[in-house]
């Protein structure tokens, strides 16, 4: 995926969730942040950051925060709605004959329902911009969301679904991803749980630059013996 208007910038401070000061050609801009997470080890006084400018006239805001740079591990995207995005791209590329997004399945909206011949998958789409030496960590704030949706794909197995949780990794080098048991212990359960029910978790590590985001690979976590 491709973004075709962006401007690099200067990080200067995070207002609330939604909204930044960001220093752009030498002026103090308020921007959008396109990303509800604490990002606290990305988002940092004096960070390099990309920016995407809107074409939405009547904004209150002319930019959304899309990247920062990290030192030691580069451009990482915190565009949230990016995972999706570059997900239904790499499932197109894919031998799926069917493809449907935002599919609902019991209590829950899937990210994700595709079938190959006879066999049926649900995909739950996760982004992952947290890094600790080299691992993602997700999710960076808990998420009583993400927790009901891997709950709904275990059920989904006995049905005979394949289901799938999959991490999608938007900043370079990081090809796993570990549960955050410390900030969302109820998530790190239900994901353990499912995938020994058979729920499968992929790890989709991408190449990331200012203005694009691309799958490289598909991970299957492996069971530890």
């Amino acid at each position: 995926m491709r973004y075709d208007h962006t401007v690099p910038g200067i990080f200067e401070e995070r207002k609330n969730r939604f909204i930044a000061q960001v220093w752009v050609k030498g002026q103090l801009e308020t921007v959008h942040v396109k990303n509800t997470g604490r990002c606290r080890e990305l988002l940092l006084c004096g960070a390099d950051v990309i920016l995407e400018r809107s074409e939405k006239e009547n904004r209150k805001t002319k930019y959304d925060l899309i990247g920062v740079y990290k030192k030691n591990l580069g451009w990482v995207n915190i565009d949230s709605q990016a995972p999706n995005r570059v997900m239904g791209e790499w499932l197109k590329q894919q031998d799926f004959t069917l493809i449907r997004s935002e599919y609902k399945y019991g209590d829950s909206r899937i990210d994700f329902y595709m079938e190959k011949g006879e066999e049926r998958y649900l995909l739950e789409v996760k982004g992952c911009t947290l890094e600790v030496n080299g691992k993602g960590i997700f999710p960076d704030a808990p998420s009583e969301r993400a927790a009901k949706h891997v709950r709904e794909l275990e059920k989904a197995v006995s049905c005979g679904y394949h289901s799938v949780v999959a991490f999608v990794l938007p900043m370079g080098g990081v090809t796993e991803v570990t549960a955050n048991t410390v900030t969302d212990p109820k998530f790190a359960l239900a994901l353990e749980e499912a995938y020994r029910a058979g729920v499968e978790v992929w790890y989709l590590p991408c190449r990331v630059t200012e203005n694009t985001l691309e799958i490289t690979e598909r991970i299957k976590r492996r069971s530890k013996s």
